[in-house]
């Protein structure tokens, strides 16, 4: 393979995976990451699990009405930072340009490499092997020339895969994909996309850049390389905090305002908490608002100055709560708070890169 050299390491199931491999008597069962209760959500599932559709994100409830066997094994998220790291230990041996995405998945650019290794899969090949001897886990390799490629890889043969996407043979791949199947296309892009006409990586690749600009703005740009191949990011060896954000799922929907004031205060605490555990600036506050049948909006504002207190963020929280309209019909089940953007990177503001963060259980998965 020629030019750059990216692998993309993903972990298979991890957190189920780690859970699994830490309690024998819970191999080959269909296990949860999370709470069982009827407010819980499912933070990762086993492959066993899986097979009944359960996936990470979905209510508890629904999880055990697809899975009645379903066992609910509750998070440890310091163990699985500690597994990461070492995780990382094996990438390092490889190269130091790593790129994290999130406890369980980064790219690696391997272009130059520590042992001098010419062939991209084979570094693949010997991380997944160091990884199964020393950590007793499965990973997924995904190896090409950019990092729309090798993320698409990794996930092509889920689990235990190891995929090369060639120069000469992308164009062909990407015409063969779902539209889902593109990075940055979510349920909601992929309805668009389909209402245009647009099912397949070929008939994305038909649509000009002015046209991809047009209905979707400049995320229309990415798609339009990406259906062409075409992907010039660097992989990032230091990521650059964007955004800090918390969540709380509540444990009955609410529709009270009063009530709805106090989980909101509850949510801006745990934000401001963070904001200092974390040392991050940002003057963008963000709310996030999920209701009863899980759709969500969010609404955002910007303020000249930096927000990290309770006394400056509470009262925009509340004066971005009346923005959004929930009522008995339309009781809330969720809320979240972040702040993004800090002052040194305004020319950032369309980046993506924060997280949030439930308050039970980090969703990293």
């Amino acid at each position: 393979m020629t030019g750059r050299k990216i692998i993309h390491i993903d972990m298979d199931a991890f957190y189920a995976s780690v859970e699994q491999r830490d309690n024998p008597g819970l191999l080959g069962k269909p296990i949860a990451v999370g709470h069982a209760e009827e407010r819980g959500v499912v933070a990762a599932a086993s492959y066993e699990a899986r097979r009944y559709g359960v996936r990470s994100a979905m209510s508890s409830l629904r999880a055990k009405q697809l899975c009645p066997d379903l066992i609910f094994v509750p998070g440890r998220m310091e163990v699985y930072k500690a597994v990461s790291a070492r995780i990382h230990e094996v990438f390092r041996e490889y190269t130091d340009l790593i790129e994290p995405i999130s406890l369980d998945e980064a790219f690696l650019d391997v272009t130059v490499n520590k042992p001098g290794i010419p062939l991209a899969v084979d570094i693949a090949r010997e991380i997944k092997q160091k990884i199964r001897e020393r950590l007793r886990l499965v990973a997924s390799a995904g190896v090409s020339y950019n990092k729309f490629l090798a993320k698409i890889a990794s996930d092509y043969r889920k689990p235990d895969g190891l995929c090369t996407i060639h120069p000469d043979q992308a164009l062909e791949f990407i015409s063969r994909l779902s539209i889902e199947q593109f990075w940055g296309v979510g349920p909601v892009t992929a309805k668009k996309m389909h209402a245009l006409g647009i099912h397949t990586g070929k008939q994305l690749r038909e649509c000009s850049r002015e046209s991809l600009t047009r209905w979707f703005g400049k995320a229309g740009m990415l798609y339009h390389d990406f259906a062409r191949g075409i992907d010039l990011r660097p992989v990032e060896a230091v990521r650059v905090r964007k955004s800090v954000g918390c969540e709380r799922t509540l444990e009955k929907d609410i529709s009270r305002r009063s009530s709805v004031i106090i989980e909101l205060y509850h949510v801006a605490v745990e934000l401001v908490q963070r904001l200092s555990d974390k040392t991050f600036r940002g003057n963008t506050l963000t709310l996030k608002v999920k209701f009863h049948d899980f759709t969500q909006v969010t609404r955002s504002l910007t303020r000249p100055h930096e927000l990290t207190t309770l006394q400056a963020i509470l009262p925009l929280a509340k004066q971005l709560l009346k923005e959004v309209p929930y009522d008995d019909q339309r009781p809330i089940r969720l809320i979240g708070l972040s702040v993004s953007h800090p002052r040194d990177e305004q020319d950032e503001k369309s980046d993506s890169s924060g997280t949030w963060e439930q308050l039970e259980l980090e969703f990293l998965e």
